[in-house]
C-alpha cells in the first residue's frame, strides 16, 4: 500500500505524517521549534535547526509506521509562509537567520514603499529579503547568482533534493509580496524598484505535481516531491474547501481565516489580503485571508512566559474548571493586531484582575481573547468577500482540539463550528496535493469521502449577550492599541 509523507512545518513546530491511500494515518511525529526575539518586534529562527528537526520527525514517523523511505510514494509540504531564508548556493549555508513572517522590523520600510505606490506589508517576505541582502552587504552576490532566496517550502525542497530543486509554488509565492497576481510570475514592478535581483528568486511551480525528487543520500530513497502549498492553503485543501464561498479557520501559532474566492482575487480595505490558494494543472484559485496574529502562540506564552501551565493540553481542563473568566479579559496582541486593524505596534493586555483571580481565569480569558479576535477577522472577511456565513464553520489546527475554546468560539460567533476528526488539516491537505500529483488519488472525488467530523459545537448565548460581550471586547482592543510602548519613567 503506497504511503504519502506530509511535512507540516509551522512557526512553532514541525510535524511529519504518513497517510495511506484511504487517508488513514499510519505514523506521525512532532518536534517543537524555537524562535529568538533579539529586539522588540524581531522574530528569528534557525534554518539549520528547522532542517534537522524535519529530518528527525521524518525518521520518527517512518518508524512509527514500520515503513522505510522506499515505501513512500510521494512527499507533500505544507509550510509557514513568508518566513524568509537566504543561503549560499554553493555551500547551502544560511546567510542570516530565517526572519519570521511575524517579524515587524521592516515596518518603516513598508511605509516608505506604500508611499511610493508599491503595495506590501510587514508580514510578507519582500522587505525581509531586502533587509538581509543589505544587512549582509550581499546584493552583488545575489546579482551574480551566488545566493538563493526562499520561503520555508523552498528551503526544505532544496535540502530534500540535495540542492537540485530551487522552487516554490504559487500559493507560497503569493505570500512574498513579490508575486504578480495577474501574470502568475514574479512582479517586475515590485522587484525592479526595490532593486532585488531575479537571480536570487526560485522558479514557481504548480502546487500539485512532481517538482523533483529527493536525494537518495539525504532521504534514503529517490522519492517524488509532488506537492507544496502554504500551510493555510494546504489546510483549505485538507478541509476540501475547493468550491467558491468555502470558509475555514486554522488555529496554529496564529489563526488564519480564509474564504475561497474562486477564479478571481478579492481586494479588501480592512487588512485582509488576496492570495493564491493553489495552482493545479495550470489553473489558479484564489482566497481572501485575514490574520489573528497571535493564537496558539498565546497558549505557548502561558506555558513559557508565565509558567502557569506545563503543556498546552492543560488549557482545556483548567479553563473548564471555572464557569467563566471571572471578569478577566485578555487581548492576545503579542505581535500586534492583524485584520482589521493592521496595527503592528499594538501590544497584548490583560485586565479585570482581582484578588480572586486564579490561573484558571487567566487561561480562560486568553482562550476567549483568541475567539474574540477570530470573530472580528471572520466577520471582516465575509463582508469584504460578499460571502454568506456557512451553515457550519469548519476549523482545524492545534487549538481546535480544545473543547472550551470551541464552545467559546461558537458562543461569540453565534453559529455552529465543526472540527475534523484529524485536526491537522494542513498535513492532510499536503498529502492530498502530493498524492494527486503522482496519481495515488485520481482527483478530488477520490478523497471527498475520507473527511470525517470530529464534533460540532453549537452556540449557547443569546444575541443580546453576544452584542454586549462584543462591545466590551472592542473597548479592550482599544486598550491594546493605546498600551503600545513602555510607561514613562
Amino acid at each position: 500500500m503506497p504511503l504519502i509523507l506530509a511535512i507540516d512545518e509551522g512557526t512553532t513546530g514541525v510535524r511529519a505524517m504518513l497517510f495511506d491511500e484511504h487517508s488513514a494515518l499510519r505514523g506521525a511525529a512532532y518536534e517543537e521549534i524555537g524562535a529568538a526575539f533579539p529586539r522588540p518586534g524581531w522574530v528569528e529562527q534557525d534554518p539549520l535547526h528547522i532542517w534537522a528537526a524535519t529530518q528527525r520527525v521524518i525518521g520518527d514517523a517512518l518508524r512509527a509506521a514500520s515503513a522505510a523511505p522506499r515505501d513512500v510514494a510521494a512527499i507533500g509540504l505544507g509550510v509557514q509562509r513568508a518566513t524568509t531564508v537566504v543561503w549560499e548556493r554553493a555551500s547551502g549555508l544560511p546567510l542570516y537567520s530565517a526572519i519570521s513572517w511575524q517579524d515587524s522590523r521592516t515596518a518603516p520600510r513598508v511605509a516608505e514603499l506604500l508611499a511610493q505606490g508599491i503595495f506590501t506589508n510587514t508580514l510578507a517576505s519582500a522587505t525581509k529579503l531586502e533587509w538581509i541582502l543589505r544587512e549582509r552587504d550581499a546584493m552583488a552576490r545575489a546579482v551574480a547568482g551566488e545566493l538563493c532566496f526562499g520561503t520555508i517550502d523552498t528551503w526544505l525542497l532544496w535540502q530534500l533534493s540535495g540542492g537540485r530543486v530551487h522552487a516554490t509554488d504559487h500559493s507560497n509565492a503569493s505570500c512574498t509580496g513579490l508575486y504578480d497576481f495577474l501574470g502568475g510570475g514574479w512582479d517586475p514592478t515590485i522587484i525592479g524598484p526595490m532593486g532585488l535581483p531575479e537571480a536570487v528568486l526560485p522558479r514557481i511551480v504548480d502546487s500539485s505535481g512532481v517538482i523533483g525528487e529527493t536525494d537518495a543520500a539525504v532521504f534514503g530513497a529517490a522519492v517524488p516531491l509532488a506537492g507544496a502549498a502554504g500551510d493555510q492553503q494546504a489546510a483549505m485543501f485538507g478541509q476540501l474547501g475547493v468550491d467558491p464561498g468555502a470558509v475555514k479557520i486554522t488555529f496554529g501559532t496564529s489563526a488564519m481565516v480564509d474564504v475561497n474566492s474562486g477564479e478571481y482575487p478579492v481586494l479588501s480595505q480592512r487588512g485582509a489580503y488576496p492570495l493564491v490558494l493553489w495552482r493545479i494543472a495550470g489553473q489558479r484559485r484564489y482566497c481572501l485571508e485575514g490574520t489573528v496574529v497571535t493564537a496558539g502562540a498565546a497558549v505557548q506564552w502561558l506555558r513559557d512566559g508565565l509558567g502557569i501551565i506545563a503543556s498546552a493540553g492543560e488549557c482545556g481542563p483548567l479553563a473548564a474548571s471555572v464557569p467563566d473568566s471571572g471578569g478577566v479579559w485578555a487581548v492576545p496582541a503579542f505581535q500586534g493586531l492583524g485584520t482589521p486593524y493592521m496595527d503592528s505596534a499594538a501590544r497584548a493586555v490583560i485586565g479585570g484582575l482581582s484578588r480572586g483571580t486564579t490561573r484558571a481565569h487567566i487561561v480562560r480569558a486568553v482562550l476567549e481573547g483568541i475567539a474574540f479576535r477570530t470573530a472580528e477577522v471572520y466577520d471582516t472577511l465575509l463582508a469584504d468577500a460578499g460571502t454568506e456565513r456557512p451553515a457550519c464553520l469548519r476549523i482545524d489546527g492545534g487549538v481546535a482540539a480544545n473543547d472550551v475554546f470551541l464552545q467559546s468560539l461558537a458562543d461569540i460567533l453565534g453559529q455552529p463550528v465543526e472540527r475534523p476528526e484529524t485536526v491537522q488539516a494542513t498535513a492532510l491537505g499536503a498529502a492530498y496535493l502530493a498524492g494527486i500529483g503522482v496519481g495515488v488519488w485520481g482527483g478530488l472525488d477520490d478523497v471527498r469521502g475520507a473527511w470525517r467530523s470530529g464534533g460540532i459545537f453549537t452556540p449557547r448565548r443569546s444575541a443580546d449577550e453576544r452584542a454586549a460581550r462584543l462591545a466590551a471586547w472592542q473597548r479592550a482592543a482599544a486598550a491594546a492599541q493605546l498600551g503600545a510602548g513602555p510607561l514613562p519613567a
